[in-house]
């Protein structure tokens, strides 16, 4: 038989010529797909991978597409292609991760949950699949079972910071001051500078009218960064609450020096205005909001008709 194979070959000529060819063509277009993802050329990517998942079911190549699908804001292409995978290895955690980000993206929280459910029946250890299944908890509003997963995301992990500050706002979103700032403590102990953690921590504070701990938290996450919009947008609320209009006013004046394409900080800014009585002002910054933004609109006036106004001051709802 040994003769025969060198003689005549195991297989058509024709045949054993075409597919190495398709091999070649398969490898060829994988990775200059790669390359070019590597590259952020991500057009080209998504077809050379394409092409090359026709010709071959091969799970780095659908890993690598459904990436670029992802970065391209394709997520249904994307959710697609990790069915795919998913379905190829069965086995495969990454790949129900993967899955159940793009599902999170989509804000579909039911399909988030059972591709982490399956991560977790694969690996019982895993904090990173406990951490996103209660991320899918929490967005399918069933907050007890978030805290239980994020628990379990801490249990695997105790250094899993991202969990703590999940528990956290779900826990806030509880009303538990308490425990919401035990683990908020947690975080900033471990890294004094986080953000949201401290955002959060100034929310808190604010609730419990412990205002001056609310503006130093506020002060940290400025000091650190200067463009968290966010931080702004709180201590201008908490000024407002205490009425301190002009101050509020000096703050979003500060923040549109740093930030001067920030349509929400000239929103606020005339809003504020318009609670000290400065019409003029006010209707500016409002028109200002909508140049810059102009699917702001429907959010300033439904804001402003909720707004209380000086007495004899016009809504500026009204004004457009």
């Amino acid at each position: 038989m040994g003769l025969l194979s060198a003689i005549f070959g195991n297989g058509k000529p024709e045949e054993n010529q075409q597919e190495k060819q398709t091999q070649k063509n398969f490898e060829i277009l994988k990775y200059d797909g790669i390359r070019a993802h590597n590259m952020n050329q991500l057009a080209y990517a998504a077809k050379c991978l394409e092409q090359a998942s026709a010709l071959r079911d091969d799970a780095e190549t659908l890993q690598y597409l459904a990436d670029t699908y992802v970065k391209l804001q394709r997520t249904d292409d994307a959710r697609t292609t990790l069915d795919k995978l998913t379905g190829l290895e069965p086995d495969n955690i990454q790949g129900y991760l993967f899955l159940a980000n793009v599902c999170f993206a989509q804000e579909d929280y039911d399909g988030m949950d059972k591709a982490c459910q399956k991560a977790i029946k694969l690996d019982e250890s895993n904090a990173h699949a406990y951490y996103l299944a209660a991320r899918a908890a929490h967005g399918l509003h069933n907050d007890l079972q978030a805290i239980v997963m994020a628990t379990k995301a801490i249990t695997q992990d105790e250094s899993f910071l991202s969990a703590y500050l999940l528990r956290a706002e779900v826990l806030w979103s509880m009303k538990q001051a308490k425990e919401t700032l035990e683990d908020l403590d947690y975080i900033l102990n471990a890294n004094p500078e986080e953000e949201d953690a401290l955002l959060l921590k100034s929310t808190v504070k604010a609730t419990l009218g412990e205002t001056d701990e609310a503006y130093r938290c506020l002060e940290l996450v400025m000091e650190t960064n200067p463009f968290n919009e966010k931080a702004y947008l709180l201590k201008g609320e908490l000024l407002c609450g205490q009425k301190a209009y002009g101050k509020a006013i000096e703050l979003y004046t500060e923040a549109l020096e740093l930030m001067p394409q920030n349509a929400t900080f000239y929103q606020e800014r005339g809003r504020v205005r318009l609670l000290e009585g400065d019409k003029n002002g006010s209707l500016e910054d409002l028109k200002k909001a909508i140049e810059l933004n102009p699917e702001s609109e429907s959010q300033i006036n439904g804001t402003f008709d909720n707004q209380d106004t000086p007495s004899g001051t016009q809504n500026p709802a009204s004004i457009y």
